[in-house]
């Protein structure tokens, strides 16, 4: 089994890479343009790597020769970062995604496994939010995501399988300039954590359930419409901030201000359609591994 991972140097992807290594008869390949990937040296040392934008057709398409399942984790993931590049967040997530997969239904590629997100949803009105759930994005992060399902619906409809996860909030060693690790990093430095608005709640998964359900979506049976990968659970950013500075014996102080507009302030996953099709769990605790993430 030949299997190609697009931004493999990433948080997200270097997990599932390591994962991917310790699987009988499963060649891995990454590629990744390390625009927020760490470098080819975080990768296990057999592990092929290139170097590639996925916004170059011509060079995925050569990277995707005699694969049989790619997992297509490239992607400007961060809402804030979309927000201040909204150029890049398109030509990387739409076009990009639209050049992976017309390379891997030329290439004869099996599945790919697209990597979706709840920003898909926007602010939901009702909580949990399952997959039926109207796709109504605020920002340009969760908009290009919309635009990836889109195009991974149309290329299912040509004979490519495709597998959509719409994951939550992930969190896990290696992870950088999101929420978790932002407020590590002040707590350690004893420094303000900033909680942008009074209500907000997120749904929080760790990284292990993430490459759990990725391995099943590609080598299991095929899924047919999108899933939601997250914990169940949720947890608002103002108890995230006061276990942080507590598990790390920090002197910092929680401040609570606006609510940032492009954010989305709420959110929850259905994961009965995950329970049954990956095996999802439901912790008790959302942030259940957050101690163990802050001893590391």
């Amino acid at each position: 089994m030949r299997v190609l991972v697009t931004g493999g140097a990433g948080f997200i992807g270097g997990h599932l890479v390591r994962r991917l290594t310790s699987l009988t008869g499963c060649e891995t390949a990454v590629i990744d343009n390390l625009h927020r990937g760490y470098s080819r040296h975080s990768l296990p040392t057999p592990v092929p790597f290139h170097k590639i934008d996925i916004r170059d057709a011509a060079a995925v398409e050569n990277a995707m020769h005699g694969q049989d399942v790619v997992f297509h984790l490239a992607a400007q993931s961060n809402v804030m970062g979309a927000v201040a590049d909204a150029g890049y967040a398109f030509t990387t997530n739409v076009v990009g995604t639209y050049n992976v997969l017309q390379a891997a239904a030329r290439a004869n590629v099996k599945r790919v496994v697209f990597t979706s997100s709840r920003e898909a949803y926007g602010d939901p009105k009702t909580l949990p939010v399952p997959e039926t759930a109207p796709m109504q994005p605020k920002n340009a992060y969760g908009a290009s995501k919309v635009a990836g399902e889109v195009y991974c619906r149309l290329a299912a409809h040509q004979g490519l399988e495709t597998v959509v996860l719409r994951l939550a909030n992930v969190y896990g060693p290696g992870d950088r300039d999101r929420v978790i690790p932002l407020f590590a990093t002040a707590a350690a430095a004893n420094a303000p954590l900033t909680v942008y608005g009074t209500q907000k709640i997120l749904d929080f998964v760790w990284i292990d359930t993430i490459v759990d359900a990725l391995i099943k979506a590609g080598f299991d049976r095929y899924i047919r419409g999108p899933v939601n990968v997250g914990s169940g659970k949720g947890a608002t950013i103002a108890e995230l901030a006061h276990r942080v500075v507590s598990l790390t014996r920090s002197s910092s102080e929680v401040r609570i201000v606006e609510e940032r507009a492009q954010e989305v302030g709420r959110f929850v996953a259905d994961i009965r359609r995950g329970k049954k099709l990956l095996g999802l769990s439901e912790p008790a605790d959302p942030l259940w591994a957050l101690p163990r993430l802050l001893e590391a």
